[in-house]
């Protein structure tokens, strides 16, 4: 990616002339690309950063500014399959602060208090703090409170004729209250949140493996819901999950012809919310700068959690009096400013593409980045999760690529710039043989991942075996990281998991970065991790396909190990939760004598839990009930919910279908919520699951 030229290196007027001719020309290209095509190219970031570079000359050169540059206007234009619209009252974006810290809180406030005229010794400014999403924005027009049309930004100016599609969110109310106003534009932004993303994407994904002509995946959600909105066919748009918010307000009649005398924004919000239209619950009054600050952390810190994409937060003027007196400049209104978050896109190259061995023996091309700081860290490396995902995004070495990363989430490639793509430049092609051991790699008729066949042999799977068996939701033993894993296999100390329990203290106390007292402490969360359960100790062996659900339904059905370990496919296949392929998988595994002397060791050394006779499925109340969890809960999280319905007998499945029996819903509950009130499925909150479960 190239870096911004400095103005001051540039050797001449005609020079920077160019260059801003140069911008223009790019900023509108991949403007075009993004609001009319919704096929965008570079990452926000990118964009912005080209933005600020011609604001810079221009502000150098005012004589240069062109009545076409993209610092005059919006950006986009109506396609021209659907009927233009021109708005009424124009829609112009906002200023956006790019300073990510609080501080650019304090400047937007420092800005509104000098064009208001205050001083130190004046109160603090009352703000309005929204979330910026990342969607389409658009504008309703009702008359005499019925919706009579929908049309997208557009330039500004004008906009797209979008009404069919948009009558078919069920967010959005087709007719408002008789006391609204004969005419009413409500502005919004259409969105999609982001499992109903994942769930349209599985759909296309499997539209295209089945041979369907013309479709495609979709990179992000805003790309997602904005080609929703633009489909010709309004039973296409009705089938991708669009939902809205509503922030503000276009034409409205005026309060002597009926319509409301709001006096602040926050007003304004809350009348909107009263008459059916979908206000963001994180919508905020604020006082002065620091409250701005404060909300722009908080936002931050928790938007990994939101279930809908948003880039950053929106502060305006609350009072609608002061809005006024602020007015405009040139494109943007002074009282209001977008103040964003880290960009989680960015442009960065490929320097190699690796394969790393998971713990299952799969493996995974992982893309060896030149480093980039994105969604607040950064980033040199980025998963291509699987050959067939790495030649479907046509990864190569020297490619320039949009690496994403969102809170915790792994880093992953989601596009490529081919215009960009050196001469010469190969497919990515997975190695045959394991990287690490060298043992075969093999794909599974049916599977999209190749898996290393060494097993133990691979010491890449014993390091993650390891890991695995010592994670929390497992046997658990604290202290036990990565740094020390490397250590004690590489160094041929621990070869399998028995080898584990028998470390001596002077061995352990000799490894590197481990002083006494980190030793002791090691060889105690050993001692402790000896006393464990059933369901535990079998997610620990890391049997392929069996998760903490199944190592629990499991325990349940069979009561001891030894009966689970001589079981048949078919006494497997009578599990609640075990289907063939998991039968075959768990049977695989302890056929293998390695696998046996393992889990005997283990044994031998102390590991041991209660045992008893097989559970009668009966007596559980929640024998048989199929539950789903969607949306946050009061008091319990998603693993608590669940942990209380498995012990009940209930199994909790993670979509919702005519064979569920209660989906239980918390706040910002979705699709899921949505499915179940289509298909009649009992919905159940908090509460109502604690009754159901005493009850029992």
């Amino acid at each position: 990616m190239s870096s911004t030229p400095d103005l001051f290196s540039l050797p001449d007027d005609d020079a920077q002339q160019r260059r801003a001719q140069e911008l223009r020309r790019l900023l509108q290209y991949h403007a075009h690309r993004y609001y009319v095509l919704d096929a965008p190219e570079i990452p926000d970031a990118e964009y912005d950063r080209l933005f600020r570079e011609l604001q810079a000359i221009e502000a150098a050169h005012p004589d240069w500014v062109t009545p076409d540059s993209p610092t005059q206007r919006v950006g986009g234009k109506a396609l021209e399959q659907f009927a233009s619209v021109r708005h009424a009252v124009p829609m112009l974006s906002i200023r956006t602060e790019t300073d990510t810290e609080s501080s650019g809180a304090l400047n937007f406030d420092a800005r509104v208090r000098k064009e208001l005229g205050l001083t130190e010794s004046d109160p603090p400014v009352e703000y309005v703090a929204e979330l910026k999403f990342d969607g389409l924005a658009m504008n309703l027009r009702y008359v005499d409170g019925v919706l009579v049309q929908a049309a997208t930004r557009g330039d500004g100016e004008s906009g797209e004729d979008v009404t069919q599609n948009i009558r078919t969110i069920s967010q959005i109310p087709l007719r408002l209250p008789a006391h609204a106003p004969p005419v009413l534009e409500v502005r919004g932004e259409v969105y999609m949140r982001r499992d109903d993303f994942e769930t349209l994407n599985e759909t296309q994904r499997q539209r295209i493996a089945a041979g369907a002509k013309g479709e495609k995946t979709f990179v992000n959600p805003r790309n997602a819901a904005a080609g929703a909105v633009r489909q010709l066919d309004p039973a296409i748009a009705a089938q991708r999950p669009l939902s809205f918010f509503a922030y503000g307000v276009g034409e409205l009649t005026p309060s002597e012809q009926g319509g409301p005398a709001w006096s602040t924004h926050f007003e304004l919000l809350r009348t909107l919310k009263d008459w059916g239209f979908p206000v963001a619950q994180q919508m905020r009054v604020l006082r002065g700068a620091n409250e701005l600050g404060a909300y722009h952390q908080e936002i931050a810190a928790t938007r990994d959690q939101l279930p809908y994409d948003i880039d950053g937060v929106v502060y305006k003027v609350n009072e609608l009096a002061l809005q006024r007196q602020l007015g405009f400049v040139t494109r943007e209104p002074r009282w209001a400013v977008a103040h964003k978050f880290p960009a989680q896109e960015q442009l960065t190259t490929v320097q190699a593409i690796e394969v790393q061995v998971g713990r299952t023996g799969k493996l995974t091309p992982v893309a060896k980045l030149a480093p980039v700081f994105v969604g607040g860290v950064t980033v040199t490396n980025a998963t291509l999760h699987n050959e067939l995902e790495a030649r479907r995004k046509d990864v190569r070495v020297g490619d320039t690529v949009i690496v994403r990363r969102a809170g915790d989430v792994i880093p992953e490639v989601v596009g490529v710039l081919p215009e960009k793509r050196i001469p010469g430049a190969q497919p990515f092609t997975m190695p045959t043989h394991c990287p690490v051991c060298g043992s075969a790699a093999l794909r599974e008729e049916g599977e999209a991942d190749h898996r290393c066949s060494g097993g133990l042999f691979c010491s890449a799977q014993r390091k993650q075996s390891i890991l695995h068996f010592a994670q929390r939701r497992a046997v658990e033993v604290e202290g036990l990281g990565d740094k020390l894993v490397d250590q004690l296999v590489d160094s041929g100390v621990v070869n399998t998991l028995p080898d584990l329990y028998r470390l001596g203290f002077v061995h352990l106390a000799s490894m590197e970065r481990m002083a006494e007292k980190s030793a002791k402490n090691i060889l105690d969360a050993l001692e402790k991790s000896k006393e464990t359960t059933l369901p535990r100790f079998l997610f620990g062996l890391g049997i392929r396909h069996v998760g903490e659900s199944t190592a629990k339904a499991l325990a349940r059905h069979f009561g001891q190990l030894d009966r689970i370990m001589q079981a048949s496919e078919e006494q497997l296949s009578q599990v609640a939760d075990v289907g063939p392929v998991v039968a075959h998988s768990i049977r695989t595994f302890f056929d293998q004598p390695h696998n046996v002397e393992v889990v005997e060791q283990l044994r031998a050394c102390g590991v041991h839990w209660p045992e008893g006779e097989p559970s009668e499925v009966a007596l559980q109340p929640l024998a048989g009930k199929t539950f789903v969890i969607t949306g946050t809960l009061p008091t319990l999280s998603r693993d608590q919910a669940k942990d209380l319905l498995e012990a009940a007998g209930a199994k909790v499945a993670g979509s919702v279908s005519k064979k569920t029996h209660y989906v239980v819903a918390g706040s910002e509950a979705g699709s899921k919520l949505d499915k179940a009130l289509e298909l009649g499925v009992q919905v159940l909150d908090e509460a109502a699951l604690r009754q159901l479960l005493d009850a029992g």
